[in-house]
């Protein structure tokens, strides 16, 4: 359709002023529905976050893990619609669609992937926007052709019918920019990206979920709980997410960027950046799971490009326990 040829990259220094509102066309995104009477204790009964108490107006982050506790999918989990939208990256679907339908025929639900298209609205005129979509007042909100769902301070996650989609881009004034800025935002908030080439690699602890109150310690049973409980409760788990900065010499490439460490004059292998943004004055940041012991100083380098050193940055939460 003709809306979507109206967004464009916006190329971005380090120093570069953001727009005070802009929408991302999120088609890096995908999302998986379940509908049908048994759709709320079906999943509760798979992913680490606690879906019987999640309110009408309430959005969480989860995981769905395998049977040894590894991470298949992290979501955005809201009511939408009749039922519950889970938003994630859309190369991970394919398999965690294969995955989250495995039980399904001993219930009454439907799970698929949705057609509606994820846009992201971001800036300091974010929050007003969307008041004049919806006048409700919660996290997740109805609004004409389908559903506003807070994803951090001035950001906003819309799940859109095609005809929505355009009606709402004729009628605002924002920047209309690929995913790219989106991209930015979730690693400077360091929210978890598990695309096709993470899965079933970490466990949920690993890439922060519980710090992201993604995680219920008290709900019961689901897929991968045992390993989830005793990285909490026996100190198992030794890795963790970090944001991660430094310099480049050329653009990094759209696959996996690895990343290595100084081990006294030697370097040695340490990761593969999640998912990473690139600034056009070659600078760039990304996300990367990391042994959980390693000083805040420790010198990192692309293996790509040994020449560019890069940098543990601080995080936007504490990883501690409560």
């Amino acid at each position: 359709m003709e809306w979507q040829t109206r967004f464009s990259p916006l190329n971005l220094s380090t120093q570069d002023s953001l727009p005070e509102l802009s929408v991302s066309l999120l088609d890096n995104f995908g999302m998986i529905t379940i509908v049908g009477d048994d759709k709320k204790s079906y999943l509760h009964g798979q992913v680490t976050c606690d879906v019987v108490s999640l309110e009408k107006a309430q959005s969480t982050l989860g995981a769905h893990c395998d049977a040894k506790g590894k991470v298949w999918s992290v979501f955005r989990l809201f009511h939408h619609n009749d039922g519950y939208g889970m938003i994630q990256p859309k190369s991970a679907i394919e398999v965690e669609l294969k995955e989250i339908k495995k039980y399904a025929v001993f219930s009454k639900v439907t799970i698929e992937e949705s057609s509606d298209v994820i846009l992201g609205v971001a800036g300091e005129n974010a929050d007003a926007f969307i008041s004049t979509l919806s006048a409700e007042t919660g996290d997740v909100r109805s609004i004409e052709g389908g559903s506003a769902v807070k994803a951090a301070p001035n950001r906003w996650l819309l799940v859109l019918t095609e005809e929505a989609t355009q009606t709402l881009l004729d009628n605002n004034q924002a920047t209309l920019t690929t995913h790219e800025l989106w991209t930015r935002f979730d690693i400077e908030s360091a929210l978890p990206i598990v695309g096709s080439q993470a899965q079933n690699e970490h466990i949920p602890q690993a890439l922060n979920v519980q710090a992201l109150g993604g995680i219920s310690f008290t709900k019961g049973c689901y897929t991968g709980q045992e390993t989830v409980a005793r990285a909490k409760y026996r100190g198992t788990n030794k890795r963790a997410m970090y944001i991660v900065r430094g310099t480049t010499s050329e653009a990094l490439e759209e696959g996996a960027v690895e990343l290595e460490r100084s081990v006294g004059e030697n370097w040695r292998s340490v990761g593969t950046l999640l998912t990473h943004y690139q600034f056009n004055d070659n600078q760039a940041m990304g996300l990367i799971v990391l042994p959980n012991n390693l000083d805040e100083d420790t010198r990192l380098r692309l293996v790509a490009q040994p020449e560019c050193e890069w940098e543990i940055a601080a995080l936007p939460y504490s990883l501690d326990d409560e």
